[in-house]
């Protein structure tokens, strides 16, 4: 079965161009060109992945972003015109998995969508049962199930953001440094896309932290990177 992607886009040129290439990819595409179809489609179909551009007549994309998280794990790209790393930040921290800045390559867009749909429907084969189990069981990392457990209580990941956890679990103890997390946990290299690392980190002791402020699971390596602890 083809994959589904939604595509929000407000320029009508870069819409049909991307859609175009998608669609040559063999996927299926739905578009939107403002907010408030966006949110609508987005909120009320199912869809694989999002492919989200951040400056939208009438709701933004950060809203909307905002709102599919409350809901659904679905991955997300957004595009964006600022190249800033505030700007990338703030996506990433609202629950994006991955950005592209305008303009860019609808070739290299394509790769990244096959990235990251690849990441998030993974072979599970053989690890459908396998747990990982740390602090006496208050954290339960569900691999086959690719679902996170803090005090029984399921906790809802991005796709990137368990990937990231599943790749520093497996080795507590060992540090990461940014660059192999993105080759590690990504499955790609993308130049200057290791300075956002931090905001998927985040976003995970947020999410997963009995006091994110001060980490108990996830601790910073300061001038290399970052690892799980179980102590």
């Amino acid at each position: 079965m083809k994959a589904s992607i939604l595509l929000v886009e407000d320029e009508p040129q870069i819409c049909r161009v991307v859609k175009a290439y998608l669609e040559q990819a063999d996927y299926t595409v739905t578009t939107a060109n403002n907010g408030k179809d966006a949110l609508r489609l987005a909120t009320g179909e199912s869809f694989d992945l999002i492919i989200l551009d951040l400056m939208l007549p009438g709701i933004s994309g950060e809203e909307i972003c905002q709102r599919v998280r409350h809901q659904s794990d679905v991955p997300v790209i957004m595009l964006t015109a600022k190249s800033g790393e505030e700007q990338r930040i703030v996506g990433l921290e609202l629950g994006a998995d991955d950005y592209i800045v305008k303009p860019f390559s609808p070739r290299e867009l394509v790769a990244r969508v096959k990235a990251l749909l690849r990441r998030t429907s993974g072979n599970t084969t053989g690890v459908m049962a396998e747990i990982l189990r740390f602090d006496q069981g208050r954290l339960e990392i569900h691999l086959g199930a690719k679902e996170v457990r803090v005090d029984g209580e399921v906790v809802k990941l991005t796709p990137t953001e368990f990937k990231l956890l599943e790749v520093m679990a497996r080795q507590p103890g060992h540090t990461f440094s940014r660059s192999q997390l993105v080759d590690l946990a990504l499955g790609y290299d993308f130049s200057g896309y290791d300075d956002t690392i931090y905001a998927h980190i985040k976003n995970l002791r947020r999410k997963i932290e009995p006091d994110p402020s001060n980490p108990k699971y996830i601790e910073t390596v300061y001038g290399l990177g970052y690892r799980f602890t179980t102590t």
